[in-house]
């Protein structure tokens, strides 16, 4: 027989969990376990969140271990340990995917109220804590502000239909194992912080029609309106100095 000893954890980014697999077969394995674990913890710019599992099998390989327990099927096994913090590392920053993501695994919604709903929560999250929710920038497009990442992925349906969750398998399929968005925004730097602010703008707008969306973004002296999107072309860059300045000092009337 052969013992297996597997440390655990979550690779958002690959939609899947990760592990690495050790034999134990002397002391000095189990040292080694002991070294990466201190690697993993002193390294990583995360939170890190491990499991660890050990079982024995009558093979050396990995099969045997799923196939003695379903619980690893579908786990991808990491061959070195800075590959392994590399991947942890990879979901500290969120993207404006992600938030889109989540946002559809709680409410549907057309393409264009999407996009409002993704602004309006990297404004309020810039608002609240003076840094950015997520890394890609917010620009001026002529129908409002714009993630260019979200456009790209939905820019295909009709403005008017709904984007229903099974439009995209990987918001929340747990049948496939993929990982839940919320879980998603936990994992990254500071994510608590930042599912509450998500959560607070889809309380205040997630009610809210296209019509009234539009109307909020594109009034007198806001962000999409100073950086020149109502010409339509060329869409330019709307600075977080701009967004912030605004909605620090809005007054909202809806």
């Amino acid at each position: 027989m052969f013992k297996h000893y597997i440390i655990m954890s979550s690779a958002f980014t690959l939609g899947s969990r990760i592990a690495l697999h050790y034999i134990i077969k002397e002391d000095k394995d189990l040292s080694r376990v002991e070294e990466d674990i201190k690697f993993i913890e002193k390294n990583a710019v995360n939170d890190v969140h491990l499991s660890s599992h050990s079982l024995a099998t009558d093979s050396e390989d990995w099969d045997s271990v799923v196939k003695k327990d379903g619980f690893f099927k579908h786990v991808k096994v990491i061959d070195d340990v800075k590959e392994f913090v590399k991947y942890i590392d990879d979901d500290k920053d969120l993207k404006g995917l992600d938030v889109a993501k989540y946002i559809l695994s709680k409410i549907p919604c057309t393409h264009l109220k999407l996009e409002k709903l993704v602004y309006l929560a990297y404004a309020d999250y810039l608002e609240k804590t003076n840094t950015r929710l997520f890394e890609d920038k917010i620009y001026a497009y002529k129908l409002g502000p714009v993630v260019k990442s979200v456009y790209s992925k939905y820019k295909k349906k009709k403005t008017m239909l709904f984007i229903e969750q099974e439009d995209d398998k990987t918001i929340v399929d747990e049948k496939r194992l993929f990982m839940p968005l919320r879980s998603r925004i936990m994992a990254a730097k500071d994510g608590s912080k930042k599912l509450f602010s998500i959560e607070d703008t889809l309380k205040k707008y997630g009610s809210m029609n296209d019509y009234d969306l539009v109307k909020l973004t594109h009034s007198k002296e806001s962000p999409w309106r100073e950086a020149g999107g109502f010409s339509g072309f060329n869409p330019k860059l709307i600075s977080d100095e701009i967004i912030y300045i605004y909605h620090k000092n809005e007054i909202i009337d809806y």
